[in-house]
């Protein structure tokens, strides 16, 4: 292992923010992870480094988890077991998984970042979350040094959520997580409207069409962080009650909706931000992208601190004209 310092995080976070991390270190195995924990607890985990906003320096010793490799595990019937480490690309997992006609990734498809970080966000695309295909994952608490196995049980999925990001938050760092993938027969789920009309002609489509179909439709409306740094999207949609929504319909009648439960309305937060004024608009380096107003990004050089500004604006003049707050998605650090 090699401890660098003073050295630039630009290429490690896809919003291309200039911060520096005062210490750093590239974790590529387990025994060089636990090697480092015996000596350091104060450490700032890094993967893909996609769904962040550095708006500082980092203090802390940055471990960039490098961890690599994929195994197929015992297979049950229709049934695969497929363990990726944590430092595997996420899409180019996806891409193996379809290479193998293993289904149930394929709406997760050119989602950034790294498997290690999937279930921390439970990520989820055109109807499916991680947690419909999540199996288990082993992490690493830091405290003590030893191997966890969390099921499905343990984790507290929610919408962008787990229990990594509240009670367990830096407390263990995930070293590999496991699929239950299909072999065939694969319950495929068209039902998002863009992939709808994109397989209309083809009566049964593949997993790789459904794939190809997420790529066209993520392609053709989010920036290409290698392109106009991004983090995806930056806010959830928020959920609120059926009271509060049918008052907001009595002034806003036009808005789009989607029911969650009988008592749960989830409204499109890209929406929000378009109708009040903020798509397309730029701040110096720092803007709402022109065909996603979810999406916030950074055109060459604008700081953390310029984009949370942004963020913050957005979220007052939605609180201030429809009453809803919108929470952050993107970790700020």
């Amino acid at each position: 292992m090699n401890i660098q310092k003073n050295i630039s995080l630009k290429q490690y976070n896809t919003f291309g923010i200039s911060a520096n991390a005062k210490r750093f270190v590239s974790i590529n195995s387990l025994k060089e992870l636990k090697k480092v924990i015996t000596f350091e607890k104060n450490i700032f985990l890094l993967g893909g480094g996609s769904n962040m906003l550095l708006t500082a320096d980092i203090e802390k010793l940055v471990l960039h988890l490098n961890l690599k490799g994929i195994i197929v595990n015992d297979t049950e019937n229709d049934v695969v077991f497929v363990t990726a480490e944590a430092g595997e690309n996420w899409h180019e997992f996806v891409v193996w998984c379809i290479s193998q006609n293993y289904g149930g990734l394929e709406n997760l498809s050119l989602i950034p970042g790294n498997v290690g970080t999937s279930p921390i966000q439970n990520i989820g695309a055109y109807g499916v979350e991680i947690k419909d295909t999540f199996h288990q994952l082993e992490a690493l608490e830091i405290s003590t040094g030893k191997i966890k196995i969390f099921k499905i049980e343990d984790c507290n999925f929610g919408y962008r959520n787990s229990v990594f990001k509240k009670e367990l938050k830096d407390k263990y760092i995930i070293i590999n997580v496991t699929f239950k993938l299909t072999k065939k027969n694969h319950k495929t789920n068209i039902s998002y409207g863009a992939i709808s009309s994109l397989l209309e002609n083809k009566e049964n489509p593949t997993i790789k069409d459904i794939s190809d179909a997420v790529i066209d439709i993520r392609q053709s409306k989010l920036p290409d962080p290698e392109e106009v740094g991004n983090s995806g999207s930056f806010f959830k949609n928020p959920i609120i009650n059926q009271n509060s929504f049918k008052t907001l319909q009595i002034t806003h009648p036009e808005i789009p909706h989607y029911i969650v439960s009988e008592n749960e309305v989830k409204i499109p937060a890209g929406w929000l931000i378009e109708q009040c004024g903020f798509k397309g608009k730029r701040f110096g380096d720092a803007g709402v992208h022109t065909k996603q107003a979810l999406v916030l990004v950074n055109y060459n050089n604008a700081t953390g601190q310029e984009i949370y500004t942004l963020a913050q604006k957005i979220q007052q003049k939605v609180k201030d004209t429809y009453n809803i707050y919108l929470d952050i998605e993107v970790n700020i650090f």
